[in-house]
């Protein structure tokens, strides 16, 4: 049996050691609830806020300013949803993109069901945000701005400052929410400074447990819970706390950002020595990713090839890899993202994303290339005919 090769990082993470260490060990010894008034549970209690202020200094923020969630997807919903019902009088018209993850659009969807209106912004060839379209979207009536950082399938980087320079310039009282899910941990990102009034990040996109997430809210905006309860999170999100998955976040936190330039690089010379070897080696490639996205995404396409089949054929030989956002995979549909950049059914169907991570070796990339050197003959459609 071949040895793993995981380069499918943009759906998750291995969890660091030390963070399955740390999440072991609160599990076992500190099992009280963060609500309980005896010593356990205020032991419980403080892990939870050295977590706060962990993720609170990786944002320059304050640690009244990061709220815990289940995940990408509830944050994502809490800060949309939220921010609404919380600020019903600003307006019922919401600008995004047509790229943003399943969390925001099937929110924004639903919300045109009740009485919104809801502005999908294009992008260009590459996913980049038509910066002029937005300008001109901006009207009286918009409450909300929500924009994705860095797109989970191609890797672009979104201009999130331009847009907040053009809000401002407009003058108009716009919330900006950002998905930073696949920046956050591997971009230095204040949001402060960004001009970002509330953004979402998650723990298991940066080498944490699953199942934690949270949302920065600057500190003068209002926002409105979506779960009532026992009032934990400062009654912005109920339910009693996953404590370790929230400890192990930060520890991954820390982690993250003590490496991140390492990180980064290694994972940029990994990015390009795939594409290289992709051009020179296998040709016929149609490179969908940006030069200058993400070094940690690189999607791409293959010609006559049905990307389903090659996924599968990667795994007998232990090389695992995506055709798309892992939280729409198993619909069946071609990617929204694919669709929305202009390509192909040909193109889409062909789409591969590999994703790095600082687990990957230049071994890995090798032996992934010799794989794809002697799967894709054997799969090839022939004649280049309708897939």
């Amino acid at each position: 049996m071949n040895r793993e090769i995981y380069l499918d990082n943009s759906a998750t993470t291995k969890p660091y050691q030390r963070v399955v260490d740390a999440v072991n060990d609160i599990n076992i010894n500190v099992y009280g609830n963060p609500s309980s008034l005896h010593k356990k549970g205020i032991e419980a209690e403080k892990h939870i806020k050295r977590s706060k202020e962990i993720i609170a200094m990786t944002l320059g923020a304050k640690r009244d300013e990061v709220y815990f969630t289940s995940g990408g997807t509830e944050a994502n919903n809490l800060a949309i949803l939220g921010y609404l019902a919380g600020n019903p009088r600003k307006g019922k018209h919401i600008i995004t993109s047509k790229i943003e993850h399943p969390s925001v659009i099937e929110v924004f969807n639903y919300l045109s069901s009740q009485g919104y209106k809801i502005d999908f912004l294009d992008v260009d060839r590459y996913g980049v945000l038509n910066i002029n379209g937005l300008k001109d979207k901006i009207c009286k009536d918009t409450s909300l701005i929500s924009i994705i950082y860095v797109n989970n399938e191609t890797g672009t980087i979104e201009p999130i400052d331009e847009v907040a320079k053009i809000k401002n310039s407009i003058g108009k009282d716009v919330v900006i929410h950002v998905d930073a899910v696949q920046a956050y941990g591997k971009m230095n990102i204040n949001p402060k400074k960004y001009g970002i009034d509330i953004m979402t990040i998650s723990s298991h996109k940066i080498h944490g447990p699953k199942g934690v997430g949270a949302l920065y809210i600057n500190k003068d905006v209002r926002i409105k819970p979506i779960l009532f309860g026992g009032g934990q999170e400062s009654s912005i999100r109920s339910g009693t706390e996953n404590v370790s998955g929230i400890y192990g976040f930060g520890v991954a936190a820390q982690i993250a950002f003590e490496s991140m330039e390492k990180n980064t690089k290694a994972c940029y010379g990994l990015r390009e020595l795939l594409l290289n070897k992709l051009l020179s080696d296998i040709g016929e490639v149609e490179i969908i990713s940006p030069t200058n996205s993400s070094p940690y995404i690189l999607n791409v396409s293959f010609k006559n090839i049905k990307s389903e089949v090659l996924l599968h054929h990667l795994e007998e030989k232990n090389i695992f890899v995506s055709t798309g956002a892992a939280c729409s995979s198993k619909k069946n549909v071609h990617s929204h993202v694919l669709k929305a950049l202009g390509l192909s059914p040909d193109i889409i169907e062909g789409a591969i994303r590999f994703s790095f991570s600082s687990n990957n070796t230049v071994e890995d990339i090798e032996e992934t290339i010799n794989a794809l050197k002697d799967i894709i003959p054997k799969i090839k459609i022939k004649g280049g005919g309708k897939r």
